[in-house]
């Protein structure tokens, strides 16, 4: 083994000090990064998650990893979003009705036919108006990255037909844990049953439930449409994914290192347009090659109107009136 001189020693010593120094001015401390999706590892949010770490991964020369727990491996999106508030997650993809339960904001979006269609939402939210809604997360312990797609929801059940607002009176429809979905199905005169994403499937098998309201792809790759053979196209809400990161994670990142991220986030977002439009029109097809009775021709109205309450209460809030009539204004 060579020996080094005092000089050699010393020169080594200040290379050293000099990288460390290096190190702690910019941030550049290597990193893997927990981020959690409760969909399964081939659906488009999970993919996308995993696009955005490659880029992450490539930008940042490997100093900084993103490892995604998919199938709900952290929990429920209930859970998985406490955790991340608290920092235990890192990243996380969620719907924006349940993250509501933090993020104002986030409830206005929930709301029940906002939008008008796919295109109006993306709009708004490619927009000044999304940019400032993201721009909101931090004071509630999360930094708004991008919004992912989740298409339409409508509701689903087995035990009959919707074709009118009167065909769902006594009907057990599960919805995400929000009082905003809960008030939403009461006010079309079902019964709402708050209930984690992850036990649907068992709810409907056993009856426990007897339908559901989601998107698609949702309603397909979780084989809730096996149990669940009436699919009516009420579109009630076409509320986006939320990609957030942790206010904690975030403060452990360079400036240049959160400019990755969120150009990251970004080019994930329109990756993941284009999966989902793919996996939506295959879900379609299973489910009609299956069986499905899809009732499409409904008369909106009477859903609409039957939101006037819903709309009545968020009125009385400043902010979300504003919101939502910039929001509609969007041609």
């Amino acid at each position: 083994m060579p020996v080094l001189s005092r000089a050699e020693l010393s020169r080594t010593g200040v290379i050293v000090v000099a990288l460390l120094l290096t190190v702690c001015a910019t941030g550049a401390v290597a990193r893997e990064f927990r981020a959690a999706d409760t969909q399964t590892e081939d659906y488009p949010t999970v993919q996308a998650l995993r696009y955005m770490g490659a880029l992450i991964a490539e930008r940042s020369g490997g100093r900084h990893e993103i490892k995604v727990f998919h199938s709900r491996q952290l929990g429920e999106e209930k859970e998985t979003i406490e955790q991340t508030r608290a920092g235990a997650i890192d990243l996380n993809r969620t719907n924006v009705a349940l993250i509501g339960n933090f993020v104002p904001a986030m409830n206005v979006l929930a709301m029940p036919f906002l939008f008008r269609s796919i295109e109006h939402m993306q709009k708004v939210l490619d927009g000044p108006i999304g940019s400032e809604i993201l721009d909101s997360f931090e004071p509630y312990g999360f930094v708004g990255l991008a919004f992912y797609d989740s298409g339409a929801r409508s509701i689903y059940n087995g035990a009959r037909p919707v074709k009118t607002i009167a065909d769902l009176k006594g009907l057990r429809i599960r919805v995400q844990q929000s009082e905003l979905m809960s008030q939403m199905i009461r006010s079309l005169g079902a019964e709402p049953v708050e209930m984690p994403y992850g036990q649907v499937l068992t709810g409907l098998a056993n009856h426990l439930i007897d339908g559901a309201e989601n998107n698609w792809p949702s309603f397909v790759t979780t084989d809730h449409y096996t149990h669940a053979g009436h699919y009516t196209l009420t579109e009630h809400t076409m509320s986006p994914e939320v990609l957030v990161i942790s206010l904690k994670a975030w403060q452990s990142l360079s400036p240049d290192d959160r400019t990755i991220f969120r150009e990251a986030a970004q080019r994930s977002s329109r990756f993941m347009r284009e999966k989902w439009r793919d996996l939506e029109e295959q879900s379609q097809r299973k489910a009609l090659e299956a069986g499905v009775t899809i009732i499409r021709d409904i008369d909106r109205k009477p859903f609409e109107d039957a939101m006037a309450a819903i709309y009545a209460k968020a009125g009385r809030e400043p902010a979300a009136a504003a919101l939502i009539e910039r929001i509609r204004k969007v041609e």
